[in-house]
Protein backbone atom coordinates (compact mmCIF):
# COMPACT_ATOMS: atom_id res chain seq x y z
CA UNK A 1 0.00 0.00 0.00
CA UNK A 2 1.07 3.89 -1.11
CA UNK A 3 0.85 5.27 2.49
CA UNK A 4 1.86 8.69 1.18
CA UNK A 5 -1.64 8.29 -0.89
CA UNK A 6 -3.88 6.83 1.83
CA UNK A 7 -2.96 9.39 4.92
CA UNK A 8 -2.32 12.98 5.41
CA UNK A 9 -0.30 12.08 8.69
CA UNK A 10 2.18 10.12 9.18
CA UNK A 11 2.61 10.47 13.35
CA UNK A 12 -0.32 11.38 15.39
CA UNK A 13 -1.40 11.75 18.87
CA UNK A 14 -4.68 11.26 19.74
CA UNK A 15 -6.43 12.84 23.13
CA UNK A 16 -9.50 10.62 24.44
CA UNK A 17 -11.29 11.45 27.54
CA UNK A 18 -12.24 9.02 30.31
CA UNK A 19 -15.97 9.54 29.70
CA UNK A 20 -15.18 8.60 26.15
CA UNK A 21 -14.50 4.93 27.32
CA UNK A 22 -17.81 4.84 29.58
CA UNK A 23 -21.08 3.34 28.89
CA UNK A 24 -24.65 3.54 30.83
CA UNK A 25 -25.28 -0.27 31.04
CA UNK A 26 -28.31 0.62 33.24
CA UNK A 27 -31.08 -1.19 31.11
CA UNK A 28 -29.08 -4.59 31.68
CA UNK A 29 -29.10 -4.23 35.35
CA UNK A 30 -25.61 -4.02 35.81
CA UNK A 31 -25.62 -0.05 36.41
CA UNK A 32 -22.80 2.21 35.57
CA UNK A 33 -20.11 1.04 33.56
CA UNK A 34 -16.67 2.47 34.19
CA UNK A 35 -15.22 0.93 31.19
CA UNK A 36 -17.99 -0.06 28.33
CA UNK A 37 -15.67 -2.57 26.50
CA UNK A 38 -17.75 -2.07 23.16
CA UNK A 39 -16.95 1.29 22.95
CA UNK A 40 -13.76 0.61 23.91
CA UNK A 41 -12.65 -2.21 21.54
CA UNK A 42 -14.84 -0.09 18.55
CA UNK A 43 -12.40 3.02 19.20
CA UNK A 44 -8.91 0.46 19.56
CA UNK A 45 -10.20 -0.45 16.46
CA UNK A 46 -10.08 2.46 14.58
CA UNK A 47 -6.54 3.00 16.18
CA UNK A 48 -5.54 -0.07 14.77
CA UNK A 49 -6.65 0.93 11.26
CA UNK A 50 -4.44 4.05 11.73
CA UNK A 51 -1.68 1.88 12.35
CA UNK A 52 -2.06 -0.63 9.95
CA UNK A 53 -2.13 2.82 7.19
CA UNK A 54 1.44 3.07 8.54
CA UNK A 55 0.54 6.40 10.57
CA UNK A 56 2.49 6.67 13.81
CA UNK A 57 0.23 6.70 16.58
CA UNK A 58 0.45 7.91 20.57
CA UNK A 59 -2.68 8.17 22.77
CA UNK A 60 -3.40 10.38 25.65
CA UNK A 61 -6.78 9.86 27.74
CA UNK A 62 -8.02 11.02 30.51
CA UNK A 63 -9.36 9.74 33.82
CA UNK A 64 -13.08 11.11 34.14
CA UNK A 65 -14.78 8.01 33.87
CA UNK A 66 -13.21 6.96 37.39
CA UNK A 67 -12.38 10.95 38.87
CA UNK A 68 -13.49 14.00 38.19
CA UNK A 69 -11.82 16.19 41.07
CA UNK A 70 -13.13 16.44 44.45
CA UNK A 71 -16.50 15.21 43.29
CA UNK A 72 -18.00 17.81 45.82
CA UNK A 73 -16.27 16.56 48.46
CA UNK A 74 -13.64 18.25 50.45
CA UNK A 75 -10.43 16.43 48.79
CA UNK A 76 -7.17 18.39 49.14
CA UNK A 77 -6.43 19.60 44.93
CA UNK A 78 -3.35 18.18 45.12
CA UNK A 79 -4.10 14.95 46.09
CA UNK A 80 -7.39 14.77 43.87
CA UNK A 81 -5.27 14.89 41.27
CA UNK A 82 -3.09 12.37 42.24
CA UNK A 83 -6.24 10.03 42.20
CA UNK A 84 -7.04 11.52 38.50
CA UNK A 85 -3.36 10.39 37.48
CA UNK A 86 -4.14 6.73 38.84
CA UNK A 87 -7.51 6.76 36.67
CA UNK A 88 -5.85 8.18 33.64
CA UNK A 89 -3.43 4.24 34.68
CA UNK A 90 -6.59 2.38 34.64
CA UNK A 91 -7.69 3.79 31.33
CA UNK A 92 -4.33 3.45 29.64
CA UNK A 93 -3.71 -0.24 31.05
CA UNK A 94 -7.23 -1.04 29.25
CA UNK A 95 -6.55 0.64 25.93
CA UNK A 96 -3.33 -1.07 25.89
CA UNK A 97 -4.52 -4.71 26.85
CA UNK A 98 -7.61 -4.59 23.86
CA UNK A 99 -4.85 -3.48 21.64
CA UNK A 100 -2.54 -5.86 22.09
CA UNK A 101 -5.51 -8.81 21.65
CA UNK A 102 -5.72 -7.21 18.30
CA UNK A 103 -2.09 -8.21 17.76
CA UNK A 104 -0.43 -4.43 17.84
CA UNK A 105 2.66 -3.89 20.14
CA UNK A 106 2.04 -1.21 22.40
CA UNK A 107 3.56 0.87 25.79
CA UNK A 108 2.08 2.51 28.28
CA UNK A 109 4.13 5.81 29.62
CA UNK A 110 3.45 7.24 32.21
CA UNK A 111 5.15 10.53 33.99
CA UNK A 112 4.96 9.06 37.41
CA UNK A 113 7.09 6.49 38.16
CA UNK A 114 5.14 2.50 38.62
CA UNK A 115 7.34 0.19 37.15
CA UNK A 116 5.39 -2.70 38.14
CA UNK A 117 2.96 -1.78 35.63
CA UNK A 118 4.05 0.72 33.11
CA UNK A 119 7.44 2.40 31.55
CA UNK A 120 8.70 5.97 32.99
CA UNK A 121 8.21 8.37 30.32
CA UNK A 122 11.27 9.34 28.78
CA UNK A 123 11.07 11.00 25.39
CA UNK A 124 13.67 9.28 23.89
CA UNK A 125 12.77 5.69 24.75
CA UNK A 126 9.26 6.90 23.12
CA UNK A 127 11.13 8.01 20.19
CA UNK A 128 12.48 4.60 20.05
CA UNK A 129 9.28 3.07 20.45
CA UNK A 130 7.56 4.66 17.33
CA UNK A 131 10.36 4.50 15.46
CA UNK A 132 9.51 0.70 15.88
CA UNK A 133 5.86 0.88 15.04
CA UNK A 134 4.38 0.65 18.75
CA UNK A 135 1.39 2.26 19.97
CA UNK A 136 2.57 4.55 23.23
CA UNK A 137 -0.18 5.40 25.29
CA UNK A 138 0.86 8.10 27.92
CA UNK A 139 -0.76 7.87 31.69
CA UNK A 140 -0.67 10.17 34.97
CA UNK A 141 -1.04 13.72 32.51
CA UNK A 142 2.17 15.25 32.70
CA UNK A 143 3.25 14.00 36.47
CA UNK A 144 1.99 17.51 38.30
CA UNK A 145 -1.27 18.47 39.47
CA UNK A 146 -2.83 21.59 38.42
CA UNK A 147 -2.35 20.59 34.53
CA UNK A 148 -5.25 18.55 32.51
CA UNK A 149 -4.56 15.53 30.01
CA UNK A 150 -5.60 18.57 27.40
CA UNK A 151 -2.07 20.11 28.17
CA UNK A 152 -0.53 16.79 28.03
CA UNK A 153 -1.72 16.37 24.74
CA UNK A 154 -0.15 19.30 23.28
CA UNK A 155 2.85 19.07 25.17
CA UNK A 156 3.82 15.03 24.33
CA UNK A 157 2.81 15.76 20.98
CA UNK A 158 5.21 19.02 20.38
CA UNK A 159 7.92 16.65 22.35
CA UNK A 160 7.23 13.46 19.49
CA UNK A 161 7.12 15.35 16.71
CA UNK A 162 3.50 14.70 16.28
CA UNK A 163 2.21 16.73 13.20
CA UNK A 164 -1.52 16.91 14.69
CA UNK A 165 -3.49 16.40 17.85
CA UNK A 166 -6.71 14.83 17.22
CA UNK A 167 -9.08 16.06 19.97
CA UNK A 168 -12.04 13.13 19.93
CA UNK A 169 -15.25 14.48 21.72
CA UNK A 170 -18.31 13.22 22.31
CA UNK A 171 -21.66 14.44 21.54
CA UNK A 172 -20.01 17.67 19.17
CA UNK A 173 -18.60 17.56 15.58
CA UNK A 174 -16.33 20.55 16.34
CA UNK A 175 -16.15 23.69 17.49
CA UNK A 176 -18.22 26.68 17.77
CA UNK A 177 -18.97 29.73 18.84
CA UNK A 178 -21.20 29.31 22.01
CA UNK A 179 -22.60 26.19 23.08
CA UNK A 180 -24.90 24.62 20.68
CA UNK A 181 -26.96 22.59 23.68
CA UNK A 182 -27.31 25.85 25.07
CA UNK A 183 -28.21 28.22 22.45
CA UNK A 184 -29.54 26.09 19.80
CA UNK A 185 -29.34 27.03 15.69
CA UNK A 186 -27.77 30.53 17.36
CA UNK A 187 -24.77 28.49 17.90
CA UNK A 188 -22.57 28.63 14.86
CA UNK A 189 -20.13 26.29 13.75
CA UNK A 190 -16.32 26.92 12.86
CA UNK A 191 -14.65 24.96 11.00
CA UNK A 192 -11.03 26.89 10.73
CA UNK A 193 -10.60 28.95 14.03
CA UNK A 194 -7.48 30.27 15.29
CA UNK A 195 -6.08 30.08 19.13
CA UNK A 196 -6.28 33.83 19.44
CA UNK A 197 -9.98 33.17 18.71
CA UNK A 198 -10.82 30.08 21.11
CA UNK A 199 -8.39 32.15 24.14
CA UNK A 200 -10.50 35.74 23.84
CA UNK A 201 -13.86 34.08 23.56
CA UNK A 202 -13.02 31.32 26.27
CA UNK A 203 -14.29 28.45 24.54
CA UNK A 204 -14.43 25.37 26.24
CA UNK A 205 -13.20 22.88 23.50
CA UNK A 206 -9.64 22.42 25.42
CA UNK A 207 -8.02 23.84 28.24
CA UNK A 208 -6.42 27.24 28.22
CA UNK A 209 -3.04 26.40 29.33
CA UNK A 210 -3.33 23.40 26.60
CA UNK A 211 -4.44 26.23 23.91
CA UNK A 212 -1.70 28.92 25.26
CA UNK A 213 0.77 26.21 24.59
CA UNK A 214 -0.88 24.82 21.33
CA UNK A 215 -0.66 28.56 19.78
CA UNK A 216 2.90 29.44 20.86
CA UNK A 217 4.44 26.07 19.78
CA UNK A 218 2.55 26.25 16.41
CA UNK A 219 0.58 22.92 16.96
CA UNK A 220 -1.90 21.70 14.91
CA UNK A 221 -4.97 20.28 16.45
CA UNK A 222 -8.26 18.79 15.25
CA UNK A 223 -11.19 18.56 17.10
CA UNK A 224 -14.34 16.03 16.01
CA UNK A 225 -16.95 13.65 16.88
CA UNK A 226 -16.04 10.66 18.69
CA UNK A 227 -19.46 9.49 18.40
CA UNK A 228 -18.92 8.17 15.33
CA UNK A 229 -15.17 6.70 15.67
CA UNK A 230 -14.88 5.97 12.25
CA UNK A 231 -13.80 10.12 12.03
CA UNK A 232 -10.28 9.26 13.38
CA UNK A 233 -9.89 7.32 10.19
CA UNK A 234 -11.06 10.11 8.49
CA UNK A 235 -8.98 13.10 10.00
CA UNK A 236 -5.61 10.76 9.41
CA UNK A 237 -7.06 10.21 5.65
CA UNK A 238 -7.23 14.12 5.46
CA UNK A 239 -10.93 14.22 4.94
CA UNK A 240 -12.81 18.10 6.56
CA UNK A 241 -14.16 16.27 9.32
CA UNK A 242 -14.55 18.65 12.61
CA UNK A 243 -12.61 21.64 13.35
CA UNK A 244 -9.16 22.47 12.48
CA UNK A 245 -7.22 24.74 14.49
CA UNK A 246 -4.04 26.15 14.08
CA UNK A 247 -1.61 28.79 13.85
Amino acid sequence: MDTAESVKYSRILIKLSGEALAGDEAASGKGQSVINYSILRTICEKIKTVHDLGTDVAVVVGGGNIWRGAQGVDFDRVRSDHMGMLATTINSLAIQDCLEHMGLDTRVMTAVEMAQFAEPYIRNKAMSHLGKKRVIIFGCGIGSPYFSTDTTAVLRAKEIDAQIVLFAKNGTDGIYDADPNKEGSNAHFLPHPDYNYILSNKLGVMDGTAAAFAEKNKIKCCVFNLNDPENIVRVVKGEPIGSVVEK
